[in-house]
């Protein structure tokens, strides 16, 4: 027998080579998973940066230092867990997509810190804790210390477990439980912390009603009726016109105002002008939508799809006005206590710490924002465009309302509230609405078909339109956000009376 010829390539070579590559792909995904996290590091530096910048001059630069980072910390967790209150409707509702939905978050909540923020500011920094307890500089600086760590703790943990909680809950637990163990009950401005939790109870609930109301409307004059899109031409320009006049309302008053003294009859005219021409703008537009629209539900979504883009982005700046105060209002006590003559009482932010907060809760939509979008987009009640319309524009109506009085209400107990809102109303209306019995008991003589056979009672209540376990998770979860960012809180700053004062 001939001799063999030796193999000159050996056969394990490839296999070798093809575990290497599995090695580098599997690192690369590790790497864009850990990237949010350096991208959220590198801005905690540059946010302390920024303060080391504007405080180089003042006393205890290095104290404001680090209150700035804590805060951006704060906003970086308001963006990735409030997020979902601004578009997660129009994304359940496959309106806009993911990408389209956090880009116009982000501009909206900017532009919503930077214009109409100062008034939800105040609460926080100045009006929980009280100014006649006298809390000196230093022990103020500390309690803020404690409940900014404290709560931006809480909301990173309740985003890492899929929870929808309340960052204004979380903040002003955390100020209620680090005034307590700094100055105890009595530093407490008790009539201010009525009036937010009296706000607390009262803004789900009028959420839920102003969303129940809204869909009513759409349902009564335009969903069963005869001709659906004549009804949609009509009225659809009427809706996006009450909107826009009410947003212009509130801008008028919280922005201008800051340049011109503006009245609110005066604001109230401006709105209504504004809304006319908005009517004007959107109804040819409306009108070229429907052309060729079939007389069905399935063509009202997309007649409402502009509406709830509107409502959506001006939910985020409601938001953004409203909930930056939760990062930058303890922030803005701390950089007026350390001043040479500083005191409790705060003024006007400055920009440079409303920067941090509306940057920091752009960034944390654009890092972290879509995990919690699902949850209250989709997996309440099913949404489609009309009924988050109804969502978006409750939910902004009430932040609006409330951001316009200086209440910290939270946007996700009212986003939530309108959700469920809407998926009770569905369920009401569904049993008891007598033009929808006669409009489907029409339907079924137009088209010669019997109509369905009522359920039974039982399968009726196993198929509800909300889901139920999602509601009591929920409302667990708000219940339990105050006692544990106020326990947190209160023993954060113990270790740092320990340590630093």
């Amino acid at each position: 027998m001939g001799k063999t010829t030796p193999k000159l390539v050996k056969p394990t070579l490839d296999k070798d080579l093809e575990k290497i590559a599995q090695v580098e792909e599997a690192s690369q995904h590790v790497s864009r998973g850990l990237a949010p996290y350096g991208l959220s590091l590198i801005f905690l530096i540059l946010a302390a940066t920024m303060a080391a910048g504007a405080a180089m001059d003042r006393p205890g630069v290095t104290i404001i230092m680090a209150a700035a980072a804590l805060a951006a910390y704060m906003a970086m967790n308001i963006g990735a867990n409030d997020v979902t209150n601004n578009v997660g409707p129009a994304v359940g509702a496959r309106v806009i997509s993911m990408g389209a939905a956090l880009a116009m978050a982000v501009v909206f909540e900017i532009a919503g810190a930077m214009i109409a923020g100062n008034q939800v500011v105040a609460t926080i920094s100045q009006g929980i804790i009280s100014s006649s307890a006298a809390p000196t500089a230093s022990i103020y600086v500390w309690a803020m210390m404690a409940a900014l760590l404290s709560a931006g703790l809480w909301v990173n943990f309740a985003t890492w477990i899929n929870a929808p909680v309340s960052t204004t809950h979380s903040i002003v637990g955390g100020v209620l439980g680090a005034g307590v163990a700094a100055v105890g009950l009595g530093s407490l401005n008790w009539g201010i912390v009525a009036g937010i939790t009296a706000s607390w109870v009262v803004s789900p609930i009028l959420g839920g009603a102003i969303a129940a109301l809204v869909l009513a409307f759409i349902k009564e004059f335009i969903i069963y009726r005869d001709d659906k899109i004549a009804s949609a031409r009509r009225w659809v320009p009427v809706l996006v016109a009450v909107m826009t006049a009410t947003f212009v309302t509130y801008l008028s008053l919280e922005g201008l105002n800051q340049i011109t003294p503006i009245s609110l009859p005066n604001a109230l005219a401006i709105g209504a002008v504004v809304g006319i021409v908005a009517w004007f703008v959107v109804t040819p537009l409306v009108h070229r939508q429907a052309e060729g629209l079939e007389n069905r539900n399935q063509s009202l979504r997309k007649l409402f799809r502009l509406p709830l883009i509107f409502a959506a982005a001006l939910l985020s700046f409601a938001h953004g006005a409203n909930d930056v105060a939760n990062a930058i209002g303890p922030l803005t006590g701390i950089v007026e206590a350390t001043r040479a003559n500083g005191s409790v009482a705060s003024g006007d932010p400055q920009l440079w710490v409303v920067l941090i907060g509306a940057l920091g809760i752009s960034l944390g939509i654009l890092l972290f924002g879509p995990r919690l979008i699902r949850i209250v987009g989709q997996e309440i009640t099913k949404l489609n465009p009309m009924r988050a319309y109804c969502v978006s524009l409750s939910t902004a109506t009430t932040v609006i309302l409330a951001s316009a009085l200086g209440l910290p209400v939270s946007s996700t107990h009212i986003a939530v509230g309108a959700v469920f809102g809407v998926g009770f109303f569905r369920e009401w209306y569904t049993r008891n609405s007598k033009r929808r019995v006669e409009y489907m008991r029409a339907k079924a003589e137009r088209w010669d078909v019997e109509p369905k056979p009522e359920r039974n009672p039982e399968e009726v209540r196993r198929r509800y339109l909300v889901r139920r376990s999602h509601f009591m998770t929920i409302v667990a979860a708000w219940v339990i956000t105050v006692p544990a960012s106020a326990g947190l809180a209160a023993a954060l700053y113990w270790v740092m009376s320990l340590t630093v004062l």
